[in-house]
């Protein structure tokens, strides 16, 4: 075990290190249940398996990543191991291991329980005794319902292996490395590609726990609305410490960095920086979701008054983007084609700009040059699961030329952004920016707003806002 440079003790003396190995008690757990989704991973461990087969497919967790000198930013496991295992610990390995007739053998490569005869659990800096306790092989096997093995020999088990090989790239450099001449970048994209679109349709599981996510975010926006006060005193930070305590009370964190943007801030698409004054008589742009502990997240948006109160211009701006927005919704259904969403939302935003003089009609023509982009800049929405933006290595035609089925997940979010330094508008608009977004599940019959819980109507907004600051 690697001591630090400056520790105050140089040496284990041999009665310590005798003394540190005795006296712990049996803590070993018995009869666990599986884990809620173990039969939702088997089967998707199983479509992988029939879509490779004969192939050995690597699939790793990641490993913990340094944020300076010796502190890590906090682990959170590759997003197809934990979608094939429900499993989130760091340095894991899936391996399918094809099998001599058919199929695949899945095992999951851990790290088991810290060796308390070397030292190991005392010493080492990721030791139980210094980060927590996990779980023994035998304990992960119950919970995740596959073999479990020593993670400390996959890389030389790897290195014999024989045969076509599929790695996920990007999260174990050391597993790579010891694939590097049995692997290719061509094969390694093909799987990706088919992990991406293996989540595009949610089973049972993922849809009550991305309602879960919605529903922890609206009590999260709750928690926003009541400490305006307190925001306005100090800054945008505030709104942003306010909703991440909602997201570790009820939730892993927060699925992506909450953008808290108010006035002018609001106009800028991914405002993270959070360190802008709250003003009243301005907009508060925000764009928040709550990370499940399975880690699936929400993402939502409500643009907010300050005061409480919109302005007439702030109303007759945000009005447009509710329509845009509902166009957008009831264009979700199965059978229609994804991008019929983004196509009818863009058109009433097209149509408002040209009624405001804004830009020059006729709507047509703004639509097939796109220009209604200088205000609104961003597609109206994305597939939504463990990943904020899931999906993203699918292939076109099965994501945004693809086919809306039951099961997907997607979000609804038009927007108009009229920057401060922008003299193409009225100055009155120049610093206003409003976006609205909802969790749309396509559902048989139609769709279901997961995020319904939030108002969305300018009015009812008010309403509520007014509730909550008593």
């Amino acid at each position: 075990m690697k001591q630090r440079k400056n520790g105050l003790y140089p040496a284990v003396s041999d009665e310590l290190a005798a003394v540190m190995k005795s006296g712990w008690a049996d803590t070993e757990l018995r009869g666990l249940a599986p884990i809620a989704q173990a039969a939702h991973t088997a089967a998707r461990r199983a479509a992988l398996s029939a879509r490779f087969p004969g192939e050995r497919i690597v699939v790793p967790a990641g490993n913990l990543r340094t944020r300076a000198n010796d502190t890590e930013y906090p682990f959170r496991a590759g997003t197809e191991y934990v979608h094939l295992t429900g499993d989130q610990t760091q340095d894991a390995v899936l391996v399918l291991e094809p099998l001599p007739d058919s199929g695949h053998q899945a095992t999951a490569y851990l790290l088991p329980r810290s060796d308390r005869e070397n030292g190991e659990f005392w010493l080492d800096g990721q030791g139980e005794l210094w980060v927590g306790r996990r779980h023994s092989l035998a304990e992960a096997e119950q919970l995740l319902g596959l073999p479990c093995k020593d993670v400390r020999k996959v890389a030389d088990e790897l290195r014999e292996a024989t045969g076509p090989v599929r790695v996920v790239r990007g999260y174990d450099a050391g597993i790579e490395a010891a694939l590097t001449d049995k692997v290719t970048a061509e094969r390694d994209a093909g799987l990706k590609v088919f992990l991406s679109e293996l989540r595009l349709v949610k089973d049972d599981f993922e849809i009550a726990e991305l309602q879960k996510a919605c529903d922890s975010t609206a009590r999260g926006f709750e928690d926003v609305v009541r400490a305006l006060d307190q925001a306005a005193a100090t800054s945008e930070r505030y709104i942003e410490g306010t909703f991440f305590l909602r997201a570790r009370v009820e939730g892993n964190d927060v699925g992506y960095g909450s953008i808290c943007a108010a006035g002018p801030h609001a106009t800028t698409l991914h405002w993270v920086r959070n360190d802008g004054p709250v003003r009243s008589g301005e907009l508060l742009l925000l764009d928040a979701g709550v990370e499940t502990h399975s880690l699936y997240t929400a993402d939502v948006t409500r643009t907010l008054p300050v005061s409480g109160r919109f302005s007439p211009l702030q109303r007759k701006i945000y009005d447009a983007v509710y329509a845009s927005q509902q166009a957008g919704i009831d264009a979700v259904k199965p059978g229609a084609a994804y991008r019929d969403f983004h196509e009818a939302s863009q058109r009433v935003l097209a149509e408002k700009l040209v009624e405001w003089g804004l830009l020059e009609g006729p709507v047509e023509r703004v639509l097939e040059l796109a220009l209604q982009r200088r205000w609104t800049l961003h597609g109206t929405g994305h597939m939504l699961g463990l990943d904020v933006h899931d999906c993203a290595q699918a292939r076109t035609e099965a994501y945004v030329d693809c086919t809306l089925e039951p099961g997907m997940v997607l979000t609804v979010e038009p927007g108009l952004y009229f920057q401060a330094d922008d003299l193409t508008v009225p100055e009155e608009y120049r610093g206003i920016g409003v976006r609205i977004e909802d969790d749309i599940l396509v559902t048989a019959d139609g769709n279901r707003n997961l995020s319904a819980a939030l108002p969305r109507e300018a009015g009812e907004v008010e309403a509520w806002m007014a509730a909550l600051r008593g």
